[in-house]
Order: C-alpha cells, then structure tokens, then sequence
C-alpha cells in the first residue's frame, strides 16, 4: 500500500477544475516521463477492465484462497474495493449494453445474442465512448464484443459494420461474440484478422455448414465433452456454438489470446500516452471454453476454470505493468468489475465442479450467471486513481449503468434528458466520500427483475419452468417464483427468508418502483454541467 504521507486526495470540486481543462493535443514520440515527476493536470485517462463470468468470490481481495490473483488484489490495495456493486443484468449481452449506454437492457431487448446478430447499439447512441470523444479522448475497445456487428447480415470477408467504429470508438479490435460462439477469429476494425478469399468465412446459427467436423457427430475430436448447444463446429478441438465454413488462417487459438489482446492494450496505451483516452477492455477470462495459455495450466488446483482466473490476473498486470512503464498511473481512473456472475459448467465438462473444493466463487451469495439471485449480479468492482480516491472498502450501493453519466461528469460532458436515462452521476461514491452510494438500485437475470432499497431487496415473481430448468441443468438457483419475494440482506444475505408476506407494503412499494423504472422514458438526473 502507498504510504499516507505520499498521497494527496483531492476533493471533488478540485477534481472537477482539473477535468474542465482542455485536452492535450495529437501523441508525440518524446520519451515518457517517469512516474516521479510532476506532470500536467489534463484530463484522467479511463481504464475499464471488464471481466467474464467472475464472481464475487473469485479475487483474493474478496476472500478467495484457492486462486492467487496479485495484480488484481494490488488494485484493490491501492484503490477502493467495493461491497455492493452490482452489473446490471445477471448476463453478458445486457450488462455490457447497460454499461456501454447508460440504459438497462431490456430497453433494447437485449438478450444473449448469437455470433451472426445485428449491432445491438445503433449509430447515434450515446455511449461512454461517445461521450468522452466528444471531449477529445482517443477511445479504444479490445477483447470480447458480444454485443452484435451489422445490420443483420456480415460477410465476414468484407467490411463488418456498424460495430464500435460507429458508436464513438476510434479503435476496436474484437472477439466478435464469445470464446464459445463462431465466428472464431479476430476483428480489428472492420476487417477479420487473416481472412483469404481461397477460403471465405461462412457462418451459420441455423444449419450446418461443410468443411469442419460437428462435435455431435465427432465427440472423439473433442477435448472437452460438452452440452448439444455446445456441439456445433469443432475449431481447435472444442465444439462452439454455430456453424462456420472457411477461414482456416483467420482462426484464433485459444491459448494465445490473452497474449494477443494484452499486446494489443499495451500499444493502446503506448500509442496514447500523451493525450487523454479511454479504454475499455472486455478481458474474456474465465468464461467457457477454458483453454489458458501454457504458462497457466496447472497454476491452480481448481482446473482450467482457476487457471483462466490467473490467466485474467495476468492481463490486468499487464495493462497495470504499462501504465506505470508510460509514467500515467496518477494520471488514469482505473476500474475493474465483471459482466455477471459466476458459473462453473457452462456447457464443457472442464473439471470445473469436480475441482472446485472450498472456493466459493459467488462468495457468501446464492444464485449465480443468469440468476435472480445476488451471486447473480453482485461482483466485485475496484476503483483505483491515486491522488484522487483514497484506498479502502466502500459499502456504497453501485452499480455499472452509473460509470457512463460518472465519467460524463469527470469530462464535463453534457447529457440530454433522452441520454443515458438510467445512469446517474455516482462521482461522489467512485471516489469514496459518499459510502452510501444509490438510494435504489434495479437488475435484470433471466427470469425475472428485481429492486434493491437500501437493506432490502425485492424480487418480481417469475413462473418460468423451462428457463428455470436451463438454469438448474448449469448448476444454478435460479431465483424464480411465482410469488413476490422481498429479503433483508444485511440480516439474510442467504436470501433464504422470504419477507413479502411479512412486510406486504415494502414489497407492494418497490413493485411499484419497478414499474416505474420500466416506464421511465427520461434521466431522473440534475442537468449536467456545461462543457468548457
């Protein structure tokens, strides 16, 4: 931890003054100042460091002790290690909208999307990357997409878009949807990694295609026994979903991505230290198919699912190691969360439940990945920006849909009314001066919604056999009833008792907020400020 006597934390308002600056000009080729010397007040750089399917439970700093997670456990020290934080939805697509844009997912209908969807953001959707271009940052994505490419129908052989590159994203490079989905390649910009015209890509969600064995049919290629959604097209001895033809030189192996994508970070960040810019960083460890890198196998004794917690140790080690290399560590707001919850078999038999011993990877929480309970949504989240959020724990309610209105605050960026109507300036509870953080916060999971208010937490009675089925086969309590169900979680973080019946006008209460949030069609905000 850094010294008391080598901090200065600055209060909001001071914050702000240095923020309304204006913003450094194009990038130079002089040599980095070193992390002791004085550099210009500018703008913060942002760093957001997005994992996948990690839980609770899954860090050092949150208690675990099967899996040594260092780098990130020195961002916790050095930052602020949050207790209630919360992504928006109990699952990828919608979470990673929410956080993107400001809005809850089901404002758009999102939903777990197949390799081959359309853009789920549209061009001229504000969304974080937007917003802080407009104030002169350079804005980057790289790592997993998953939130739809096109118009609804990509060749992958030429141009893909709209993507990122329309939505406010000067660079992107990209898992187009996810490690278990085709495509299987890289995207960098509009183009696939690699592809050859003597063997264009075809993909397919509905039929199969010529040219690649079928897990299915050929389960001794695998390396991995997997579930039927999992069983499509074999590439690197792992059955995906979907169905792709061609593109045999534009295939990604698994084992190297993390190298890949961390390299391609680092020279983001090299290529942009002289100016503000924003990163953000969808990492996509520890999700399925778990295939680490040679230096991870074997690193924990829980299997690849541990192993791939280290692997995405590695990568913010490696994006943490490059800040300080380029001298823009007090210089950058670095935040680190995960998209939803946890879950162990996911479709592969990897080991993961067989191997997991004591860990519990939603910690003291119930429920997990697509689940309405809190393991479900409730995730770490770190907030780290020396000389501006002193280190510590915060017991403030947050959640990810506010970093696009927090950080349009830091840029003094405008927002209209129409903008990121669910997202809320939390500056005060990402610093660490305000620990009580939302008077109300709302998530999505698969079967149903619900409402935390303060201690309490409301969840909508959901009847869904066959989505509870989906999600029992993975291991995982669901959530659903066809009851109301309001918990005290201070005294049953469990979720085990069941207080609607008990306390029917709290639960009738934020029922009704509930239907509110659905219908709320502008920002509950305070007009931001002008920008300068």
């Amino acid at each position: 931890m850094i010294p008391a006597e080598g901090r200065c934390f600055r209060p909001i308002a001071a914050l702000l003054a240095v923020t309304a600056l204006a913003v450094a000009g194009p990038a130079s080729a002089k040599a980095p100042a070193p992390e002791s010397a004085a550099r210009p007040a500018r703008a913060p750089n942002v760093v957001i460091l997005y994992a996948d399917d990690l839980g609770y439970g899954d860090l050092g700093a949150y208690g675990a002790r099967r899996v040594a997670t260092p780098n990130t456990d020195a961002l916790a020290r050095a930052g602020l290690r949050f207790t209630d934080a919360y992504a928006p939805a109990a699952t990828c697509t919608p979470s990673r909208y929410a956080l993107l844009t400001g809005e809850y997912g089901f404002r758009s209908h999102a939903e777990i999307l197949p390799g081959d969807a359309a853009a789920l953001i549209r061009p001229g959707k504000a969304t974080i990357a937007s917003v802080l271009k407009a104030r002169g940052y350079t804005t980057g994505v790289i790592g997993k997409w998953h939130l739809g490419l096109g118009d609804g129908t990509v060749d992958w052989n030429g141009s893909v878009a709209p993507g990122p590159l329309e939505i406010g994203f000067d660079y992107s490079f990209l898992l187009p949807a996810t490690l278990d989905r085709v495509p299987t390649v890289y995207l960098d910009g509009h183009k696939v990694v690699g592809v050859d015209p003597a063997d264009p890509i075809k993909v397919s969600y509905s039929a199969p295609l010529a040219g690649r064995p079928i897990g299915r049919q050929h389960p001794e290629l695998l390396r991995y026994k997997a579930d039927d959604q999992h069983s499509d097209s074999i590439v690197n001895g792992v059955s995906r979903i979907g169905y792709m033809q061609g593109g045999k030189k534009a295939e990604w192996v698994d084992e190297d991505i993390h190298a890949v994508l961390a390299d391609k970070a680092r020279g983001f960040i090299r290529a942009n230290r002289d100016h503000p810019f924003l990163l953000y960083f969808p990492i996509p460890d520890p999700h399925v198919p778990r295939l680490p890198g040679k230096a991870f196998r074997g690193k924990t004794a829980m299997g690849p699912r541990g192993d791939a917690i280290v692997e995405m140790d590695w990568i913010v080690g490696q994006v943490m190691a490059e800040l300080r290399q380029q001298g823009l560590s007090r210089d950058t707001l670095v935040i680190f969360s995960s998209d939803n919850g946890p879950v162990l078999n996911d479709g592969y038999e990897d080991g993961a439940v067989e191997k997991l011993g004591d860990h519990a990877p939603g910690g003291v929480y119930r429920g997990g990945k697509y689940s309405a309970l809190e393991a479900g949504t409730r995730v770490p989240l770190i907030a780290s920006w020396p000389g501006h959020i002193k280190p510590g724990n915060s017991p403030a309610l947050f959640s990810q849909i506010d970093l696009l209105a927090t950080l349009a605050r830091i840029a003094r960026a405008p927002l209209a009314p129409d903008q990121a109507i669910d997202s809320r300036d939390m500056l005060a509870a990402l610093t660490g001066s305000d620990r009580r953080g939302r008077s109300e916060l709302f998530t999505e999971s698969v079967p149903s919604v619900a409402i935390r208010k303060g201690r309490y937490k409301y969840i909508a009675p959901a009847a869904h056999p066959a989505t509870a089925a989906f999600i029992a086969g993975k291991g995982i309590e669901s959530g659903a009833s066809p009851m109301p169900q309001l918990y005290d979680l201070v005294r049953d973080p469990g979720e085990r008792s069941n207080l609607a019946s008990a306390q029917p006008g709290l639960a009738a209460t934020l029922a009704a907020r509930l239907r509110a949030i659905a219908a709320r069609r502008t920002a509950e905000r305070k007009p931001a400020a002008p920008a300068r």
